[in-house]
């Protein structure tokens, strides 16, 4: 029987017990694809990241959910370049290229106010219409229709996962979501495996740009993520193209309604008709796990 050492890292807060969970597993290598997915199961996170040797880059990293297998993490990424950092593994003040499946993107480690920052310039935005039944989807939120955003289009939105971006009229409405995942792949009729991601322009706090919750795909294993950085990545570049926001960039909050209150910093930059997002967050050591496979 073989074990896995899982460090749990809270990612996009300083406090311990706030913001996003993630495993890292600093010998990525020592396991088969069936061994990590087997690992993020037990551990339970919403994601679990593996660092691993790469050829093309200067690390690899493989993220999956308790259920499958993802492209793209902003808050394992966050954790478990912080985790590398504190180790003494990288250096603040470098700019490191990371290996993904959703492509080689760069990650700079600068600091800020005494603490180690990760910032992750993810994939180029992508939107693609939601064609499904409005109503349908309210229900799957445990909310209105009324509780929409009139002015503003339900999309499917990716900075390197996909998911429908859902903005809505108040705080209130986001409070008062209950969502049934279940429902999720029958409404997300383009894109099934699809997240959730509704947000609000009203915000818990004054220096807060934006409010956003993220209901996962039910493939996934978890009903609610905390603290997503590729969501909130997304959300700056739907700012941009949808709600013509003249800023370029955002705080954005989220995981108020369920006690791990954290925010990532969203930039965003044009260059040659393309538009760059990168994402920023700390994070903070929780605890090691020794996991039996």
């Amino acid at each position: 029987m073989k074990e896995a050492e899982v460090l749990k890292y809270e990612a996009f807060t300083s406090s311990p017990g706030k913001g996003n969970p993630a495993g890292v597993v600093l010998q990525g290598d020592d396991y088969t694809e069936d061994e990590m997915q087997i690992i993020a199961e037990r551990a339970g996170y919403s994601e679990t990241s593996f660092i691993r040797k790469s050829e093309s880059a200067d690390l690899e990293l493989r993220y999956f959910t308790p259920g499958h297998e993802m492209n793209l993490c902003g808050h394992a990424t966050v954790a478990s370049l912080y985790a590398l950092c504190e180790k003494g593994m990288l250096e603040s003040g470098k700019t490191y290229s990371i290996q993904t499946k959703a492509g080689i993107l760069p990650v700079k480690i600068s600091e800020k106010d005494g603490r180690i920052h990760i910032t992750l310039e993810q994939a180029s935005p992508q939107f693609k219409p939601f064609t499904g039944d409005r109503k349908k989807l309210a229900d799957a939120l445990g909310i209105t229709e009324e509780d929409f955003h009139e002015d503003l289009p339900i999309v499917f939105g990716s900075t390197g996962i996909w998911t429908a971006i859902v903005p809505l009229k108040s705080l209130e409405a986001s409070k008062k979501m209950v969502p049934d995942n279940k429902q999720f792949p029958e409404v997300l009729i383009d894109l099934p495996k699809a997240s959730v991601h509704p947000f609000t322009f009203e915000t818990v706090h004054p220096d807060s740009d934006l409010h956003g919750r993220h209901f996962s795909s039910p493939y996934s294993g978890t009903i609610e993520d905390p603290v997503t950085g590729t969501a909130s990545g997304v959300m700056g570049a739907y700012m941009k193209q949808y709600g013509n926001a003249k800023q370029h960039k955002f705080i954005i909050e989220q995981g108020q309604e369920i006690g791990k209150d954290g925010k990532v910093e969203i930039e965003m930059n044009e260059a040659g008709g393309h538009v760059k997002v990168n994402m920023t967050g700390t994070a903070v050591y929780s605890e090691t796990r020794i996991l039996k496979i």
